[in-house]
C-alpha cells in the first residue's frame, strides 16, 4: 500500500483536510500527516457570510501528526497532499517544508494542493510555468511565483492536480485519484 504524505499544521483548512485523507484511505492509500512537529493540531473551517466580504474563520476539529517534518524521508513517499486554511502562511517559513515539498516537484511526484497552499508554493518557485487554481484571493501568490493562475475545481498541470476550495472536493480528488491510479496504484 503506497503511501501518501499529508502535509498540515495548525489552522489547517478542516475540509480539505478531512477529505481527501478518508479518499486516499477508501483507494487503498495509506495517507501519513506530517506538521512542524509531532502534536494534536487544531484545525479551521472556513465559511461564508452574506454580509462579509471575505470568510470567516472557526473551529475546527483536531487531528494527530503523525510525524515531524524534519523525520520525512520523502524518498518514502509516493505523492504529497496540501490542504489550505492559514496553516500554509507558516508552513512555508519551515526549513523541512521546503526541502520535503520541493522533493516531490523535483521527482515530478503526483502532488495535490488547494486554497491557500499556493502561497506556501509561490516562494519555492515551484509553479514557475504551471497552470495553478487557488483560492481567488491568492491568484497574485500564484502570478508572483511564475504560475498561471487558473478559476478551476480541478487543475491538472502534468502530476499536479489544484483546485480553488473545500467547495471543489469532488473534482479535485476526482482529478487526483486519476493521476494517482496512473502514477502511482494503490495496488500496484
Amino acid at each position: 500500500m503506497p503511501k501518501i504524505l499529508l502535509i498540515a499544521g495548525d489552522a489547517t483548512e478542516d475540509l480539505e483536510f478531512f477529505y481527501p485523507y478518508q479518499r486516499l484511505l477508501e483507494e487503498g492509500y495509506e495517507p501519513r500527516v506530517a506538521a512542524p512537529s509531532r502534536k494534536k493540531l487544531q484545525f479551521v473551517v472556513h465559511d461564508f457570510v452574506d454580509s462579509f466580504d471575505t470568510y470567516i474563520e472557526r473551529e475546527g476539529h483536531s487531528w494527530p501528526s503523525d510525524l515531524a517534518l524534519s523525520e520525512v524521508d520523502p524518498d518514502e513517499y509516493a505523492a504529497l497532499v496540501l490542504p489550505g486554511g492559514r496553516g500554509p502562511e507558516y508552513l512555508r517559513n519551515d526549513a523541512d517544508y521546503r526541502r520535503v515539498v520541493t522533493h516531490f516537484f523535483d521527482a515530478d511526484k503526483p502532488v495535490a494542493h488547494i486554497c491557500h497552499a499556493a502561497v506556501s508554493l509561490a516562494p519555492l518557485g515551484v509553479l514557475k510555468g504551471r497552470r495553478t487554481a487557488a483560492y481567488p484571493a491568492c491568484a497574485p501568490d500564484v502570478e508572483m511565483g511564475g504560475g498561471v493562475f487558473v478559476d478551476g475545481s480541478a487543475v491538472v498541470d502534468g502530476k499536479v492536480v489544484s483546485a480553488r476550495a473545500w467547495n471543489d472536493h469532488p473534482d479535485w480528488m476526482r482529478a487526483f485519484m486519476k493521476v494517482l491510479r496512473e502514477h502511482a496504484p494503490a495496488n500496484g
